[in-house]
C-alpha cells in the first residue's frame, strides 16, 4: 500500500509539473510571439476584396469585374442548416470552445512529431482558420501554428461567435473564383444562399477543406463522398434527423458552373463603366465599388433586340455567305487524328470546364441525340465552345437532303429546318447582287458544317448567319443628357469595338437639320423661303470643279425650305449654307458640341461630310428635342463603395429647362437642385425646325415611321456616298434616338437610311413609347401661323383664295403675295423675278 501511495504521490506531482511546464510554455510562447502578432481589432472593420459591379439606374446588374467573386452576407442571412453543415465539416464544437480545440491540437502535435516538423491536418478550429485567412500566411509551420493559436484566443475575447463565423463564411475560397458561401451558391447552383437544399448546403460545406479535390465539377465522385460524410456527421451531431439524412444522401449532384449573369444584357455599357472605374480607382476590381449608370432596364433590352433583329433582317436581304466552318469531324478521336495528320495547333486544348462538359456530352451522345448515328462528341464540344451571338445559336448540320435540313444544337437537340426556313439563302455575290435561289438544302450546307439558327416568334427555327454589317443604337433623355440605352454593335462577344463611341462615320443628310436651324436662328430664312434646287459648279479647294447632285440626280427648281428638308435636297442645303456663310455657321454648330476642328471648312459641310460618332449625333438631336439647351451626354450616375455603400462620386448634370427665365442658373426638380444647361438656339427657331422635320415623316424620306401612328415623332434619314453609312436620327420630347448601320471596312451597304436604319428605329421606338402619351412641346408665343402661296412662299391676303398654312417667327414674316392687279403692275414695270418670290438663288 505504501508503494501505491508513493506511486500516486509521484504521479500527482508529475502531472502538476507537466501542467506547470505546459502553462509556462504557453506563457513563454505568448510573451515571445505577442509583440509580433497582428492587431485582432482590425477584423472589426475589415473590408473584404469584392468585385466591381455595374448596375442600371434601378439596380439591375449589367456587369461584374474582378478575380474574386464575392457576395458578403451577414450572420442573420445564413440558414441555420448551413451553419450546422459547416460545423459538421470543420468544427463541431465551434460554439463551445474558446478558439482552440485541445483534441485537434493533440492530433496536430502527433502529426508534427511523426512528420518531422510538417503539420498536415492542422487541428484548426473555425476561429483559427479566420486568424490564418485574415491575418497570417498559409504556410504549414510550427511557428505559424503558435501564432494562429494565440490570435484565436485573442479573437474569442474581442469578437462574438457570430462575428467570427461571418468573417469565416465570407472569406473562404470555394473554387471557380467563388469566395464565400453566398458566391459559391450562385456559382454552383445559380440561386441565393437561402434557397439551397440541405444536400447542396452540405456540398458547399465540404469545399473549404480542399476546393479542388472535393469540387463537384472537377471530381463528382469524391465530392459526393465528402458531402455524404458531412450529412452523416450532421445526423450524428443531432443537427438533422434520419428522414432528412435519408433524403439528402439520395439527392443527385446538381452543381453546374454558372458565370455571373447580367440581369440586363448591356456589355458595351458595362465596359464603358469598367473603363471609368479603372481610370478613377487604383483598386477598381477589389474595392467593392458599385457603379450605378443612367441605363434604363426596360429600354436597354429593347435597344439590343431591335438592333440585332434589324441587322439580321438586313443580312437576310443580301444573301447567304455560307457556313461559319465546314467539314467539322464528328468524334474526338477523328478530330485528334486530323490534328496529328495536318500538324495543326492543339485544337482540343480547352478549359477543364469545357472538357468536362464535352465528356458528359460524349457520354450521352449515343442515347440522347435521337436519330443521329455514331459518336458526335466533337460536334457537341465545338457547339459548347462556340458562343451564342445575340439571338443566333450555333448548330452543326447533321443531314441536308431534298428540301429539309436537320441540325444539331447545343445540349444535343436535333432541330429540323423546313424549306421555308431555308429558301431565303440565295448565294451572296456582293452587296448589290445575289445568285440564283437554291433548289435543295444540299446547295446551302453539308453535314459537318457549322451554321447559325434563329428561333422565330412561332417557336420554329430558321437558318441564319452572323451579320456582315454592323450598327449602333443610342438613346438619350433630351432633358438631362442621360444615356438611357446604348448598343455598340451586333454582339459584344462578336466584336468589342463600341461603334456608338468609337466609330466616326460620315453623317450624311442627318446633319442637314443643323444647317437649316442655323438659318432659322439667324432670322434670315423661314420654312417658306424659296431656294433654287438647280445645278451648281464651284471650286472644291483643289484644281477640280465640284458638281454636287441630289441623290436622284434630278432638280426641282425653286423649292421651299420645308420641302427641301423633307425630301433631303442637297442643292437646297448647299445654297442655304452659302448664303449664311461658312464661318458663321460653323460657329453656330460648335455650340451643339460639334468640334469645329473636325468640321469640313467647305460647302460640303451642308451634305454631312463631317465624321461623327452616333453618340455625338444623338447629343445634337437631343438639343433639337429639348428646345435648344446644350445638355451633355453622361452615363455614370453614382459610385458607392463597401458594405455601407458609401457614396464616393455622384453626377451633377446640367438640364434643359423650358420654363426657366433667361439667365436662370439652377432649377429644383424632385427635391434636387440642377444646373440649367445653356441655351444655344432660339426656342422659336427650334420649334419651327421640329415642325419641318415632321414633314420628313409625313411626306418625305421617313414615311415608314407613320406605322407608329404617333404625331409627336420627328427625324431625319441619312445616307452617305456609295451608301457606306445608313442613318436615322429622330426624337419626341421624351427620347432622342439615333441608329447607324454600316460595315466596319467602310464598304457599301447598298441600302439607304430609310431601308437599313429607319426600320430599326421604328422597331425600338414602337416598344419604347408604347405606354407613353404623345408629347409635343407648347408652341412659343412668338411663333405664328399664316397662310402662304406654296409656289412663292409669300403671305396671302385675306381676300386671296387657296394657299396653305405655314409657321413663322412673328418678327420675321415674309412679304405679301401681290394681288392680281398689283402683279400686273409689277410685270409692266419689269419687276417680275425680283418681287414674286422671297427667294435665295
Amino acid at each position: 500500500m505504501k508503494f501505491f501511495r508513493i506511486l500516486a504521490f509521484s504521479a500527482f506531482w508529475l502531472l502538476v509539473s507537466l501542467s506547470t511546464a505546459s502553462l509556462l510554455a504557453v506563457v513563454g510562447a505568448a510573451l515571445y510571439f505577442a509583440p509580433g502578432l497582428p492587431d485582432v481589432r482590425q477584423l472589426q472593420d475589415f473590408e473584404l476584396q469584392t468585385p466591381l459591379r455595374i448596375f442600371t439606374r434601378d439596380g439591375k446588374l449589367i456587369g461584374e469585374f474582378g478575380e474574386e467573386r464575392r457576395l458578403p452576407v451577414e450572420y442573420d442571412e445564413i440558414p441555420e442548416s448551413m451553419v450546422q453543415a459547416l460545423m459538421a465539416a470543420e468544427d463541431a464544437a465551434f460554439f463551445d470552445h474558446h478558439g482552440v480545440d485541445p483534441k485537434g491540437l493533440l492530433r496536430a502535435a502527433v502529426e508534427l512529431v511523426a512528420s518531422g516538423g510538417d503539420i498536415q491536418s492542422g487541428g484548426s478550429t473555425i476561429t483559427m482558420q479566420v486568424a490564418r485567412n485574415y491575418l497570417l500566411t498559409l504556410d504549414r509551420t510550427f511557428t505559424r501554428k503558435i501564432r494562429e493559436i494565440l490570435l484565436a484566443l485573442q479573437m474569442e475575447q474581442i469578437l462574438s461567435k457570430q462575428e467570427i463565423l461571418e468573417l469565416y463564411v465570407n472569406k473562404i475560397f470555394l473554387g471557380h473564383r467563388a469566395y464565400g458561401i453566398a458566391a459559391a451558391s450562385e456559382v454552383y447552383y445559380d440561386r441565393p444562399l437561402g434557397e439551397l437544399t440541405l444536400a447542396q448546403q452540405a456540398m458547399i460545406a465540404g469545399l473549404p477543406k480542399a476546393p479542388s479535390a472535393f469540387n463537384p465539377l472537377a471530381n463528382a465522385e469524391r465530392a459526393l463522398i465528402r458531402r455524404n460524410w458531412i450529412l452523416y456527421r450532421m445526423r450524428d451531431l443531432g443537427f438533422i434527423d434520419q428522414a432528412d439524412y435519408d433524403e439528402a444522401v439520395q439527392a443527385p449532384i446538381t452543381a453546374r458552373r454558372h458565370v455571373a449573369k447580367a440581369e440586363i444584357p448591356a456589355d458595351y455599357v458595362a465596359e464603358m463603366a469598367r473603363q471609368y472605374a479603372v481610370d478613377h480607382f487604383d483598386d477598381a476590381y477589389t474595392g467593392g465599388y458599385h457603379i450605378t449608370t443612367t441605363l434604363d432596364s426596360k429600354l436597354q433590352p429593347e435597344a439590343r433586340r431591335a438592333l440585332a433583329d434589324g441587322l439580321i433582317a438586313y443580312d437576310t436581304r443580301h444573301g447567304w455567305r455560307g457556313p461559319e466552318q465546314t467539314d467539322i469531324p464528328r468524334s474526338l478521336a477523328e478530330a485528334q487524328e486530323r490534328t496529328d495528320r495536318e500538324g495543326l495547333e492543339e485544337e482540343l486544348a480547352e478549359s477543364p470546364e469545357v472538357m468536362a462538359t464535352a465528356r458528359r456530352a460524349a457520354e450521352r451522345s449515343q442515347t440522347e441525340v435521337e436519330g443521329v448515328e455514331g459518336d458526335v462528341s466533337n460536334w457537341l464540344q465545338v457547339l459548347e465552345r462556340t458562343p451564342v451571338l445575340g439571338p443566333l445559336e450555333p448548330a452543326i448540320v447533321v443531314e441536308s437532303e431534298g428540301r429539309e435540313m436537320r441540325v444539331l444544337s447545343r445540349g444535343g437537340e436535333v432541330r429540323t429546318l423546313d424549306w421555308d426556313a431555308l429558301d431565303w439563302a440565295q448565294p451572296y455575290r456582293n452587296a448589290r447582287y445575289r445568285g440564283a435561289a437554291p433548289s435543295s438544302a444540299a446547295e446551302i450546307a453539308s453535314p459537318g458544317d457549322l451554321v447559325r439558327i434563329l428561333q422565330r416568334e412561332d417557336g420554329s427555327w430558321r437558318l441564319s448567319q452572323k451579320p456582315d454589317a454592323q450598327g449602333s443604337l443610342v438613346v438619350m433623355d433630351p432633358r438631362t443628357g442621360a444615356i438611357l440605352a446604348l448598343q455598340g454593335g451586333f454582339d459584344f462577344d462578336a466584336s468589342k469595338f463600341n461603334r456608338a463611341l468609337q466609330a466616326r462615320r460620315q453623317a450624311g443628310s442627318i446633319f442637314k437639320p443643323f444647317i437649316y436651324l442655323a438659318g432659322l436662328n439667324s432670322g434670315e430664312v423661314s420654312p417658306a423661303t424659296i431656294i433654287n434646287d438647280a445645278p451648281v459648279v464651284m471650286q472644291d479647294g483643289s484644281n477640280e470643279l465640284w458638281r454636287p447632285n441630289n441623290s436622284g440626280g434630278d432638280f426641282r427648281g425653286p423649292t421651299r425650305l420645308r420641302v427641301g428638308l423633307a425630301h433631303s435636297r442637297n442643292l437646297v442645303t448647299i445654297r442655304l449654307l452659302q448664303t449664311l456663310g461658312l464661318e458663321r455657321t460653323i460657329g453656330f454648330l460648335e455650340k451643339f458640341g460639334f468640334d469645329p476642328e473636325r468640321l469640313p471648312h467647305g460647302l460640303s459641310l451642308a451634305l454631312g461630310t463631317t465624321s461623327l460618332t452616333p453618340l455625338e449625333m444623338t447629343r445634337g438631336y437631343a438639343v433639337l428635342s429639348n428646345g435648344g439647351f446644350a445638355v451633355e451626354p453622361w452615363l455614370i450616375q453614382k459610385v458607392t463603395r463597401g458594405e455601407g455603400q458609401t457614396v464616393v462620386g455622384e453626377a451633377d448634370p446640367m438640364v434643359a429647362c423650358r420654363e426657366c427665365a433667361d439667365g436662370q442658373e439652377t432649377v429644383e426638380r424632385d427635391g434636387k437642385t440642377y444646373r440649367v444647361a445653356p441655351r444655344v438656339a432660339d426656342p422659336a427657331a427650334v420649334y419651327l425646325l421640329r415642325d419641318m422635320l415632321r414633314d420628313v415623316v409625313e411626306h418625305g424620306t421617313a414615311r415608314r415611321a407613320l406605322a407608329l401612328e404617333r404625331s409627336d415623332i420627328v427625324g431625319k434619314t441619312g445616307t452617305t456616298n456609295e451608301q457606306r453609312d445608313a442613318w436615322f436620327a429622330g426624337f419626341n420630347t421624351d427620347l432622342a434616338t439615333t441608329v447607324w448601320v454600316g460595315k466596319d471596312d467602310n464598304s457599301s451597304t447598298a441600302e439607304y437610311g430609310s431601308q437599313a436604319a429607319l426600320p430599326i428605329w421604328i422597331d425600338f421606338m414602337g416598344k419604347a413609347l408604347a405606354d407613353r402619351p404623345e408629347h409635343w412641346p407648347d408652341r412659343p408665343d412668338d411663333v405664328v401661323a399664316r397662310r402662304i402661296d406654296p409656289d412663292t412662299g409669300r403671305l396671302l391676303h385675306d381676300d386671296q383664295p387657296g394657299g396653305m398654312q405655314e409657321l413663322f417667327r412673328a418678327d420675321h414674316l415674309p412679304g405679301y403675295q401681290p394681288r392680281r392687279v398689283d402683279q400686273a403692275v409689277e410685270q409692266e414695270s419689269g419687276s417680275q423675278g425680283t418681287g414674286a418670290y422671297e427667294a435665295i438663288f
